[in-house]
């Protein structure tokens, strides 16, 4: 049985558990305080004991249900025929179960196919037990719900403390996936660390990884990520940046405190549609038209052999897209200065230039810093427009006309690769990625500090 037809079942049983329950309640009542809690409530408490146990138990069958399928297939006579080594024999398992949910197709080995018919036998047969203990939960909790419909029984309190709880998992759920990634990334980077010195992947300025490489002494000397660090840097954090603040902070600044207020309800929105454009848009923009742009510019002031593949025309892209991150929260920090502050301070004769220079940007200093900040940390981020414009060449060079990589296009180039995945060069792509995590970690703890400070003063 399907997740969407089984929750449309508990939604269905949860509307009849709150009609029922709220009938019997409304027959319970005899008067102005014959009961200690509205008749809703004693629908909304037995509607959650109906729907709320059965997706929990539906959740945990789904998560022990692959391995007792798993079993279940090799324990059919027809898996007897499979090979006895586990990764082929795996590999036919996986290929009959996608074919057994795809009515047979997709099963391109014979021994998939011969398999396709139990194991979709087999899918149907728990998938059928799982909804059955779903319903029988859902049925057993609104049994006990009905038993709690009584003239003293706070319905209310117990709705409200379990809407509460939902909102504490609701808001549990960002820190155990945060957790989750930290964990993975650390586990996986301590794999590697076992085969690299953390000195040479750190401070070693040659990356070149060959996951086909014989693991040995000399396999750190080829994997020093002080090149990519740098190109990270210079592209999201200097050029990007070079391009976004400065326009931002502009735009920001025209739209409100010299645009008409018709002129701003059209180009606010048409700015902020830049970040809505996806990155792989603009890292064709990138490749098409930009890159070939600086290559003719370069060619045209003397560079010797330009590429279309620079740090220049990938920057500037990366500029374009985080524009809206620096001009929106720019926006909103100036807009929300007292106007009191600007009042007096043109009340003292400052011109209106000067009231933004030395009265609106400090106050509204903490805002534009966080927009900054976040800005940086998106473009230090990002994977498409370097991959598409910068290049693959992991080199120390201050020339922006240069082809250079970045953190995140050797992550992706990494774990996209045919090489062994145990392999210490392919375990690099971890280590970046924890390295690119703690500097984004420093990043955001540097905003927070100076929103901190210049709040403490303007306020």
């Amino acid at each position: 049985m399907s997740p969407a037809l089984v929750l449309l079942v508990l939604i269905a049983l949860g509307g009849a558990a709150w009609f029922t329950a709220r009938r019997r309640a409304q027959a319970l009542y005899t008067g102005r305080g014959s009961l200690k809690a509205m008749p809703n409530y004693h629908g909304l408490h037995m509607a959650l004991w109906v729907v709320l146990p059965a997706l929990i138990g539906w959740a945990i069958w789904n998560a022990i249900a692959p391995g007792l399928v798993y079993g279940a297939i090799l324990a059919h006579p027809a898996a007897q025929l499979l090979p006895a080594m586990d990764m082929e024999r795996d590999a036919i398992i996986s290929e009959a179960l996608a074919a057994a949910r795809n009515n047979g197709f997709g099963a391109f080995r014979p021994e998939a196919a011969a398999l396709t018919g139990p194991v979709a036998e087999i899918l149907a047969r728990f998938s059928w037990i799982g909804a059955g203990l779903t319903l029988v939960l859902a049925l057993a909790g609104g049994a006990f719900g009905y038993t709690r419909v009584t003239k003293d029984f706070p319905a209310r309190t117990k709705v409200e403390r379990g809407v509460l709880g939902l909102l504490l998992a609701a808001s549990c759920v960002a820190i155990v996936t945060t957790l989750g990634i930290i964990g993975s990334l650390v586990f996986e980077a301590f794999i590697f660390f076992t085969h690299v010195s953390p000195i040479d992947f750190l401070f070693g300025t040659n990356w070149n990884p060959d996951p086909f490489a014989p693991i040995n002494a000399e396999l750190g000397k080829k994997l020093g990520a002080v090149p990519l660090f740098w190109g990270t840097l210079f592209i999201g954090a200097i050029i990007a940046m070079i391009v976004a603040v400065p326009l931002g902070l502009m735009s920001a600044i025209y739209l409100t405190q010299y645009a008409s207020a018709g002129f701003r309800r059209w180009v606010k929105p048409a700015l902020e549609i830049l970040a809505g454009v996806p990155t792989v848009v603009y890292g064709y923009f990138a490749a098409l038209t930009v890159a070939p742009l600086v290559r003719d510019f370069a060619a045209a002031i003397g560079i010797p052999n330009p590429t279309t593949e620079s740090a220049l025309a990938a920057g500037l892209v990366m500029g374009v897209m985080i524009i809206p991150f620096v001009s929106s929260m720019a926006d909103d920090s100036i807009a929300a200065v007292p106007q009191a502050m600007r009042d007096g301070s043109l009340a003292m004769g400052a011109t209106k230039s000067e009231t933004i220079r030395k009265v609106l940007i400090p106050a509204a200093l903490p805002g534009i810093v966080a927009g900054v900040m976040l800005a940086i940390s998106r473009a230090i981020g990002e994977t498409m427009i370097v991959y598409m414009a910068a290049g693959a060449a992991a080199r120390l060079s201050a020339n922006p006309f240069d082809s250079m990589t970045t953190v995140t296009y050797q992550i992706a180039r990494l774990l996209t690769g045919d090489g062994d995945f145990a392999h210490p060069a392919t375990l690099s792509a971890f280590a970046l990625g924890l390295v690119l995590f703690v500097v984004t970690l420093a990043l955001n703890i540097v905003a927070l500090r100076v929103v901190k400070r210049f709040r403490e003063a303007y306020e």
